[in-house]
């Protein structure tokens, strides 16, 4: 989108999303599962599961591969990524949400 098109809007970046020094439980998850690679496509990554979410808090393996296929990563296939956004929706071990 434009940026004029955002004119009136809350916008989050990446680093907004952190608080009180501590990372969002998604940057969380994504450093504990190894969700990034070079980095390039980390930010859309992280912030497109942040509002998946938020809509979505308990999807399944298919909804979040479905809420990131408009992003694309060149490194990976993908395993790592939807591995740190079930984490952080309290589906694995660790439970990176909490």
């Amino acid at each position: 989108m434009l940026a004029a098109q955002a004119d009136g809007h809350q916008i989050t970046t990446l680093e907004g999303l952190a608080s009180d020094g501590e990372m969002h439980p998604v940057q969380r998850a994504f450093h504990a599962e190894h969700g990034l690679q070079c980095g390039f496509c980390t930010p859309g990554m992280v912030m497109a599961a942040v509002s998946l979410l938020a809509e979505q808090p308990h999807p399944t393996e298919q909804q979040v591969r479905t809420g990131l296929e408009g992003n694309l990563c060149r490194c990976t296939g993908y395993h790592n990524i939807v591995r740190a956004v079930l984490t952080a929706a309290g589906h694995r071990e660790g439970q990176a949400g909490r």
